[in-house]
């Protein structure tokens, strides 16, 4: 048996207790059963893969302890997902939530209630069917996401307004009757137009295309299914992802605003649930692919510091207007048409470095914030407010040094990196220092993280 202990992705320096005996709560009743399939669903492909040796052995005698068989191995994974689910606790205290599971090997997570950057409800389809939610906390500095999987649909959803509560700054004994905050709708991206973008975003085509054209040709040079089917596979999961599948996971993605934090709501099959919390996106990015440019569109990508929602997104496409008046919600010191209006092209003496996409290099700064611009075909201009950076470097590569180039690299807190590549080396080193003076006067006024504390400067 082993004991790992976490605490919001710093190192334990002090060894925290566990929960406990008698107190804590357990998950849903139904969760052994999501416990147990696994085996089950590992026989049945052992099963078809031997298809000619499990009929033989089910000839005569045989069928029955192939039967047998069975049955102990499905009440063998039963038992195991129950065992499993009464060792399986959660604890809320003043300072943290205390998650504990494993039966051979235990593990206790420990994560720091004012270091929560997000909390997810996720519903997929069958547990929609059983009314019940996986509740996901994003955690600074933690590379994976601690889930409680699966809580009934209505303690899911106050144990959430409770941690947010409590992340909030709200007093611990009125948090657990904070309930929800109410929301207020902002935007709801039309399916039409979430339809028409994924299309010309071109991806799921191209996979399409390559699948089309490149699998007949290895199967034809090869004579064999097994490498055309190589190829095959991962090319339709593109496909799916570019497409279909990107359609269903965007659908009905809906924005509202609470004092919580940003809303977003998604999914026509799964749903997900997902709250970004004020003062705690560490870097925007704008999105503007080449067949959106002419129909203004464009899509908002959020750092977050943690997974979070679907890969960071607050926006899957908008028009630019929705999108101003969104980011506005987060970032209110910027403007949007004003702040890429400061952003300046690479120096000319850049094309000798790469000379057709030296123009999609950029970079520029505002009061609020770091721009970094990359990227012809895709455009994408990366925007860190200027209290979100952790450093600030300058790298110079062998060919920028003959031409009197540099790099910017400003990282965030989010594990990100926003870079302004081929500078001119003078300015680049003037700004590296700028960078850092803006960075530490912005700080000293910041939004605390837990954001209804009252902020000590004022």
């Amino acid at each position: 048996m082993s004991d790992e202990r976490e605490r919001g992705g710093e190192p334990a320096t002090e060894i925290p207790t566990e929960i406990p005996t008698g107190q804590g709560k357990r998950l849903h009743p139904l969760t052994p059963w999501r416990r147990a399939w696994a085996p089950v669903a590992g026989l049945c492909a052992v099963a078809l893969q031997n298809a000619s040796e499990v009929r033989d052995q089910a000839q005569g005698d045989g069928l029955g302890w192939l039967l047998l068989g069975v049955a102990v191995l499905v009440l063998g994974a039963t038992a195991y997902g129950y065992l499993s689910w009464r060792v399986t606790r959660y604890l809320v205290t003043d300072t943290e939530l205390r998650i504990r599971t494993g039966l051979l090997f235990r593990r206790t997570a420990h994560l720091r209630l004012d270091r929560i950057q997000a909390i997810d409800i996720s519903r997929p389809l069958l547990a929609r069917a059983f009314g019940v939610a996986k509740l996901k906390m994003d955690v600074v500095g933690s590379g994976s996401a601690d889930e409680l999987a699966f809580l009934d649909d209505g303690e899911a959803a106050d144990l959430r307004a409770e941690l947010l509560a409590r992340a909030a700054g709200i007093a611990p004994e009125a948090a657990p009757g904070a309930g929800e905050a109410p929301a207020h709708q902002l935007h709801q991206v039309d399916a039409r137009m979430l339809g028409w973008s994924l299309a010309l975003l071109g991806s799921g085509w191209g996979a399409l295309l390559a699948a089309a054209v490149i699998t007949p040709l290895i199967w034809l040079a090869t004579s064999s299914v097994f490498p055309a089917l190589a190829v095959l596979v991962p090319l339709l999961a593109a496909i799916w992802r570019g497409s279909l599948g990107a359609f269903l996971t965007q659908y009905g993605w809906t924005v509202s605003e609470s004092p919580d934090g940003l809303r977003l709501d998604h999914g026509l099959l799964q749903r997900d649930h997902a709250t970004v919390p004020p003062g705690r996106v560490q870097a925007v990015r704008i999105v503007e692919p080449l067949l959106w440019r002419p129909r203004g569109w464009l899509r908002v990508e959020l750092d977050v510091a943690g997974e979070g929602n679907e890969r960071g997104l607050l926006l899957p496409v908008a028009t630019r207007a929705t999108a101003i008046e969104l980011l506005g919600r987060i970032l209110p010191d910027v403007r949007l048409d004003e702040t890429l209006a400061q952003v300046t092209t690479a120096p000319r003496r850049a094309r000798w470095a790469v000379p057709v996409w030296r123009v999609g290099y950029g970079h520029g700064v505002t009061d609020a914030v770091f721009v970094a611009r990359a990227g012809r075909l895709r455009r994408v201009h990366t925007l860190v407010p200027h209290a979100k950076v952790q450093s600030v470097r300058l790298t110079q590569g062998p060919w920028e040094q003959r031409l009197g180039l540099a790099s910017i690299h400003v990282d965030q807190g989010a594990n990100g990196t926003a870079t302004a590549r081929l500078q001119d080396a003078a300015y680049a080193a003037d700004e590296v220092a700028a960078q850092a003076d803006r960075s530490r006067l912005s700080r000293r006024t910041a939004t605390p993280d837990r954001w209804l504390t009252p902020h000590p400067n004022h």
